[in-house]
C-alpha cells in the first residue's frame, strides 16, 4: 500500500522542481523531503530520484508516480471537501496566506474570530506576495490566499479559481513633511515627475503596477530604492529619500517626519479572497471569507 505522506512530498517534489522547494511548499525540512523519498523508493522498489549536478531529478518511474500521485490527492482533497461539506462543521486544518499588509492588517482579527468561533478548526497562515499566493493555491500548497488587483491593473487568476472582493483600499503618495507638495489637500502622480522614487522589488506585481501607471503618464520614473516591506519604504520617505505610493490597509503607526497625501484621481487597490473551486463547499473556506469580509468592512 502506498503511503499518502510520501505521494504528497513524490507531488510536492515535481511541482517545485527541487528538495528545498517542496520542503518550503510542505512546511518540513530538506531532511523529511529526502527521507520520505528514500522510503518511498523502498515501498516501490525503483529509484524515483536521480543526481542533476546539486540538485536532483525525478527518473521517469518518479514521473509515472508522480502524475499518479497528483490525480489521487486531487481525489483525497475532493473527498476531504465533500465529507466536510456533509457534516457541516468547520473543522480540520485550514492554510492561510496574504500579502503582507493584507497580513497585517486583517489577519489578527480574522484568526482570531475563527479560534473563538471554530474550536475545531487549525489555521496555518503566512505571508506571501499576490503572485506567488495565487501560484501556491494552483500547486495546492495553501487553501486561500488574500490577494489584490489595482484599479488599473488587474492580477491575472487562472481558471478553476474563485474569488470574492473584500474591500477598497485607497492609496496616498507618501512624502517626507518637509516636500513641497506636503500641504496639499490632494496631489496628481504627475506632481512627482522629478522626485525619486521608493518602489517594491523588481519583479513583484506591485512593482510592475507603479512602472506601469507612471509611465501611462508620461513619466519614466526614477526608482531609488527598492523594499518590500511598506514600514520600510516609510522610513525611507522620513529620511527624505524620495517618496512612494502608500495604500491605507496595515500602514498605521505613520513614521513621524511623513505626510501621505490623497491623490486627486483617486488611485486604489482592491483586496480579494482566492480559493479553488473544488473547494468552494468547504465550510472553512466558507467561515474564513465571511471573518475576512468582516475584517474588511471594518477597516474600510
Amino acid at each position: 500500500m502506498l503511503n499518502l505522506e510520501r505521494l504528497r512530498t513524490l507531488d510536492a517534489l515535481a511541482r517545485h522542481g527541487s528538495v528545498s522547494g517542496a520542503a518550503d511548499g510542505l512546511h518540513v525540512t530538506t531532511s523529511a523531503v529526502s527521507q520520505q523519498m528514500s522510503k518511498l523508493e523502498r515501498e516501490v522498489g525503483q529509484q524515483l530520484l536521480a543526481r542533476n549536478g546539486r540538485g536532483v531529478r525525478l527518473t521517469d518511474a518518479g514521473r509515472l508516480l508522480a502524475d499518479h500521485a497528483a490525480r489521487i490527492l486531487s481525489q483525497v482533497e475532493l473527498a476531504q471537501s465533500d465529507l466536510e461539506a456533509q457534516r457541516g462543521q468547520v473543522v480540520g486544518e485550514l492554510r492561510l496566506a496574504a500579502f503582507p499588509t493584507a497580513a497585517r492588517g486583517l489577519f489578527p482579527a480574522v484568526l482570531g474570530a475563527l479560534r473563538a468561533e471554530h474550536p475545531g478548526l487549525r489555521v496555518n497562515s503566512r505571508e506571501l506576495e499576490p503572485e506567488h499566493g495565487v501560484a501556491g493555491l494552483v500547486r495546492g500548497d495553501i487553501d486561500l490566499a488574500v490577494v489584490l488587483d489595482w484599479y488599473n491593473k488587474p492580477l491575472p487568476v487562472p481558471e478553476g479559481l474563485v474569488k470574492a472582493t473584500l474591500l477598497d483600499d485607497p492609496a496616498d503618495v507618501a512624502m517626507p513633511e518637509g516636500h513641497p507638495l506636503a500641504d496639499r489637500d490632494t496631489v496628481d502622480l504627475e506632481d512627482f515627475a522629478d522626485d525619486e522614487w521608493i518602489s517594491w522589488p523588481e519583479g513583484e506585481f506591485c512593482h510592475e503596477w507603479l512602472v506601469y501607471t507612471l509611465r501611462a503618464k508620461g513619466i519614466e520614473p526614477r526608482i531609488a530604492h527598492l523594499a518590500g516591506e511598506h514600514h520600510t519604504q516609510l522610513a525611507l520617505v522620513a529620511a527624505g529619500l524620495g517618496v512612494c505610493v502608500a495604500p491605507r490597509l496595515g500602514r498605521d503607526p505613520m513614521p513621524a517626519g511623513v505626510r501621505a497625501v490623497p491623490v486627486r484621481h483617486r488611485v486604489h487597490r482592491y483586496v480579494h479572497a482566492v480559493w479553488r473551486e473544488d473547494a468552494d463547499r468547504r465550510p472553512s473556506i466558507r467561515a474564513a471569507v465571511e471573518a475576512l469580509r468582516r475584517a474588511g468592512r471594518a477597516v474600510a
